[in-house]
């Protein structure tokens, strides 16, 4: 498999993940006007760019722990997954369905590789999995504790002034782990055991480029179609979505900001009021989530399978 023609895989995969992530990232403080939207990518490219210099460990999850890509065989099935992983994602945001690109490349990943007949773990996607239905619900529970916090502390000025740490919080938190799926692409395509700056440089300036193409209406997504948002929500779900994925990524799992936000999102408005929620559009992204990784995973997994034929 040309080198020229992974890498620029990786790339288109890291410019699409900036337009499905780097939205919702800037979606829950769109409402306070103390970072504006500009300055909040550059802020999200530059810690796509240095974090992983210092962890890397989701992406490690990727690259080793998932199923093994290595030799000539393993560099088709990479495509595979990623074309799979694109396929099913644009498919759903198309029926208004928007999803995770973190699922739907951890499902692709392990597919393809068992349609190929690689090696696969199964206790590390049954733990990713689990991690990653867990996260909403974390976000939620924290967004709760934090929220009833934020209503003692947070005021005026001084919320601008949260704002400004929980989006930082945010953007450290997608860094250490979801922003990580488009450094371990660039890896698998490479044949990288880990990621030199030149690299981590290249997947933060697409990151960016898809994140400015995506903002419109990615933002809107999650600002205006979960709950009936005040700029309080904003930061209740930047702080603990934040927290939340950073805690996923101290134990090396792989877990979608977005589905976290989301909880968090749904949590603030329950502490005030369920009423808040709008339900119908809540249930129609928890439908998307439960079909991306196995609908990824079976696209994948038949792909491969013919791939394999055609080529054998």
């Amino acid at each position: 498999m040309s080198l020229v023609a992974l890498t620029s895989l990786a790339g288109l995969f890291a410019v699409v993940t900036g337009v499905n992530d780097g939205g919702a990232l800037l979606a829950t403080g769109l409402k306070i006007p103390s970072i504006p939207p500009l300055a909040g990518v550059i802020m999200m490219m530059v810690t796509v760019a240095l974090v992983p210099l210092v962890t890397y460990r989701v992406a490690r999850t990727f690259t080793t722990r998932l199923a093994s890509m290595e030799g000539p065989y393993g560099q088709i099935a990479l495509v595979v997954a990623v074309l799979a992983a694109l396929a099913v994602v644009a498919v759903l945001n198309n029926r208004g369905l928007p999803t995770s690109l973190t699922l739907a490349i951890v499902g692709a990943l392990a597919g393809a590789g068992l349609g190929w007949g690689l090696p696969v773990s199964a206790g590390t996607v049954l733990f990713v999995l689990a991690v990653a239905l867990a996260s909403p619900f974390v976000g939620g529970l924290l967004a709760i504790l934090t929220i009833r916090l934020l209503m003692r502390l947070a005021h005026g000025r001084t919320l601008r002034q949260w704002h400004r740490a929980g989006f930082t919080l945010q953007c450290l938190a997608y860094a250490a782990n979801d922003g990580q799926k488009m450094l371990a692409v660039f890896m698998l395509a490479l044949g990288l055991s880990s990621p030199p700056l030149l690299v981590c440089l290249a997947v933060a300036a697409l990151f960016g480029i898809g994140a400015l193409y995506g903002l419109p209406r990615a933002g809107r997504t999650l600002s205006r179609g979960i709950i009936a948002s005040r700029p309080l929500h904003g930061v209740t779900a930047e702080l603990a979505s934040g927290a939340a994925v950073i805690g996923c990524a101290a134990i090396g799992a792989p877990v979608s900001m977005t589905q976290t936000i989301a909880g968090a999102l749904i949590g603030a408005g329950v502490a005030e009021s369920s009423g808040r929620v709008r339900w119908h559009a809540a249930t129609k992204i928890v439908l998307a989530w439960t079909l991306t990784l196995p609908v990824s995973g079976l696209l994948a997994a038949a792909t491969a399978l013919i791939v394999r034929g055609v080529i054998a």
